[in-house]
């Protein structure tokens, strides 16, 4: 993501969170971006002025009158300087003082000369997270178009399990880019990606299954909404957060993500296929737990049959103006990804072999080839999300003349 030349204000607040609002920083910096750190005095028992303003490159705002300013007017001229401003962590109380349009300190008091967008990512406990004052300020702001980028569930610092962790950094920094339009290049196009696995039961308490997480499908599909596309993304049983701006359809076996592209199928500019969709399910699945007994044989025979081909139903039937398609290969990669290329008429392929290092289903990074038609490039051992990027960049070129073939113009 190129930052170069935007003005971006961090609001941190006080939350045991605040420290990450450090990471966000050095990101941000890292892309380019000038920011600029208002902090409240809460924040500060969390994290330092010092440590923000060393990242930021820049004087830190605490204070609603800041010893050595020039007029009582800073607040006017950072809000006329940012592009976005974006609040993380945003506490409850913080929150509670927006919807209000408090402004009694130095965060709350720009927040009502803002200029630009605005994006608000909470933090807090799980109770303060769902309680009624707290679900009703965060739809009064979205009411008014400030963006909430929703908490994730798990861990939290009181030792609860549930909603209030801080949004993971690369949904921040997705949500930053989508504000601004960022690399807008697939602007205005209907994309569909398919993620994660699908299980296929053999009974209540059995499946047949696979390794996949999802986070490849999921880097796509934030990466595409963060370049205008509008994306719908249709996944197997995943953990994974939706990432913002992103239609999200869940769906447990191959039969209903069968039905659920076909739903999705019809004005599409691009389909993304990077679910690890199961080739075979049981002929019929029992009612009951199977159980063995003193008469069960040493071998037990289980029928599969084979699930639908989505992809070489999408490619025949209704076919995108894009199609992508993944395979997981251990040997013969290429002559596999370019048999099934033109086997299911797609544009791309891109395969990867989860035995080598780094390309593991629940790895962060991952080692591709591309495959088309005329072409074959291979990448080294990246993370999905910049897989993501270098797909969409070939999709984006794609769009724009339908009569390249290769992976690059």
């Amino acid at each position: 993501m190129n930052l170069a030349g935007k003005h971006i204000i961090l609001g941190v607040t006080g939350s045991i969170a605040a420290y990450k609002s450090a990471y966000l920083v050095r990101e941000l910096i890292k892309h380019g971006a000038e920011v600029r750190v208002v902090m409240t005095e809460s924040a500060s028992h969390f994290i330092t002025e010092l440590t923000l303003a060393t990242l930021s490159r820049a004087p830190v705002v605490r204070e609603m009158f800041p010893e050595g300013a020039s007029r009582g007017t800073w607040h006017i001229d950072l809000a006329g300087w940012g592009d976005v401003m974006i609040i993380a962590p945003a506490s409850a109380n913080t929150i509670a003082k927006i919807a209000c349009g408090l402004a009694d300190n130095a965060l709350t008091a720009l927040v009502l000369a803002l200029r630009c967008p605005l994006l608000v990512a909470p933090a807090m406990d799980v109770d303060m997270y769902r309680h009624p004052a707290t679900r009703r300020n965060l739809e009064l702001l979205e009411e008014r178009n400030v963006r909430i980028i929703p908490p994730e569930a798990g861990e939290l610092a009181s030792g609860l399990e549930g909603e209030g962790r801080l949004a993971d950094l690369q949904v921040l920094l997705d949500a930053i880019g989508r504000a601004m339009d960022v690399e807008a290049d697939l602007a205005g196009k209907s994309i569909l990606v398919t993620a994660g696995p699908t299980y296929e039961d053999i009974d209540p308490v059995r499946y047949l299954g696979n390794r996949s997480t999802g986070k490849m499908g999921f880097a796509l599909a934030a990466a595409a909404a963060r370049r205008g596309a509008r994306v719908t993304l249709i996944t197997g049983p995943s953990s994974i957060s939706t990432p913002p701006g992103v239609k999200r359809v869940d769906v447990r076996s191959a039969e209903e993500m069968f039905e659920a592209v076909k739903a999705a199928a019809d004005g599409l500019d691009v389909a993304i296929m990077a679910a690890a969709v199961a080739d075979f399910t049981p002929v019929e699945a029992s009612p009951h737990k199977l159980k063995k007994s003193p008469d069960t044989k040493k071998t037990v025979t289980l029928q599969l049959r084979r699930t639908p081909d989505i992809l070489s139903w999408l490619g025949k039937r209704k076919r995108p103006r894009v199609l992508v398609g993944f395979a997981v290969e251990t040997k013969d990669m290429v002559d596999e990804a370019r048999r099934k290329l033109r086997e299911k008429n797609a544009d791309l392929f891109v395969v990867n072999n989860p035995l080598e290092e780094g390309s593991a289903f629940a790895a962060d990074t991952n080692k591709v080839t591309f495959v088309t038609e005329d072409e074959v490039k291979e990448f080294e051992r990246q993370s999905k999300d910049r897989v993501a990027d270098h797909i969409l960049d070939f999709v984006a070129r794609k769009l724009e003349k339908p009569e390249n073939t290769g992976t690059w113009v």
